[in-house]
């Protein structure tokens, strides 16, 4: 399994580095990726390589959604410092902010998955394809689907003019 496993390393370092952006956060997945192939190896008759393409991506899910709870914990009023800036032009941004959370919230998995995979992550519909193992079609239905359903939540949140 190691020789199978150092030949896949460079296959899975391209796609860690797809699902993070950066070459620093790619290493860093792809180390933990590694790790955990060598602690839970597949099951007999799985493919090693379908098996660390998963484990890859559940461990960046894993990471995206610890972030999420870090950002969210850091905007705790108490947490915050002070700082000194056009007060109205502040509570307009947060208002837009919170109206566009709770309307990502409102979206089914799948969608607010997608929606964040291209639209915040930036990544293209391969390649959320790819990180997502589902046709592009699929990604490109799902991301119609969110975006009009955001507009419809702001809209009814008076979040849109």
């Amino acid at each position: 399994m190691k020789a199978e496993l150092k030949q896949l390393l460079p296959a899975l370092r391209r796609f860690a580095y797809s699902l993070t952006g950066s070459m620093a956060d790619a290493d860093d997945l792809l180390q933990n990726t590694v790790l955990r192939l060598l602690n839970t190896p597949p099951d007999e008759g799985v493919p090693l390589p379908r098996w660390a393409f998963k484990v890859c991506r559940n461990l960046w899910i894993d990471d995206y959604r610890a972030q999420k709870v870090r950002q969210q914990a850091t905007q705790q009023v108490d947490l915050q410092q002070e700082n000194f800036s056009d007060g109205e032009q502040d509570m307009l941004n947060e208002i837009q902010l919170g109206e566009v959370n709770a309307a990502m919230n409102t979206l089914p998995d799948e969608q607010r998955e997608v929606l964040s995979l291209v639209a915040v992550r930036g990544l293209s519909y391969q390649e959320a394809a790819t990180v997502l193992a589902i046709p592009a079609g699929t990604i490109m239905s799902r991301l119609a689907r969110a975006r009009v359903a955001m507009v419809n939540a702001l809209k009814l949140n008076g979040g849109l003019a």
